[in-house]
Parts: C-alpha cells; structure tokens; sequence
C-alpha cells in the first residue's frame, strides 16, 4: 500500500467514524525538498499520522498549523522553509521551500 492509499484510507475511516481530521498536500515546492507536490499526511487527533510531507522540523510547523485549522474550520497555505545558516547546520535540513495546503475536513 502506498502512503496516497494509507491516507485515502485513514480518511474514509475518519469519515465513517464521523471524526473531523485534516488534511496536509504539498502544493508547490523549490529547491531540495523531502516530499513532491501531491504528498499528503492525514492528522487525526484521535489515530495519529498518516502519511508523511517529510518529517523533522517542517512536519512540526504543519502539525501546528492543522491544530489552528481544526479549531478555526479554515484552510491555510503554510510555506515551510528548509533551510538554515551555515552556523546552525544539520544534516537534516534540505535547502529548499515547500508550500503545504492544509485543510479540516469536517464531520458531515
């Protein structure tokens, strides 16, 4: 199963359970980035994480961005930067942006 079926799935059960979740895309990215364009991460403060936009510091930003969409109903576009000075180095940082869209996904 790939991570697009793990989170397709996890979002049908979220919706079957009627539990609101939000969904993370990355939507454009420049520079080196651990994810593409169309990753997706399902948060379900319930279940956990589905999927993944590239982990570390930058997922961070994202899970703290899908709390503030979940409670406020609104959708935001977060621009996570990769990137930091030489004196800060880690070799977990990749140098590039990426744009993630993240969406609440309301109980119907």
């Amino acid at each position: 199963m790939t991570d697009g079926d793990a989170v397709f799935r996890a979002l049908v059960d979220a919706h079957r359970a009627g539990r609101p979740v939000v969904l993370a895309t990355v939507v454009d990215t420049r520079g080196s980035v651990p994810r593409h364009p169309g990753s997706r991460m399902l948060v379900d403060p319930e279940v956990g994480l589905v999927g993944t936009i590239g982990g570390g510091c930058g997922e961070a930003e994202v899970l703290a961005a899908a709390r503030e969409a979940q409670e406020s109903g609104q959708p935001r576009l977060v621009r996570v930067e990769l990137t930091d000075s030489t004196e800060g180095w880690s070799p977990a940082i990749c140098g590039g942006v990426m744009e993630v869209l993240v969406e609440p996904v309301p109980v119907s």
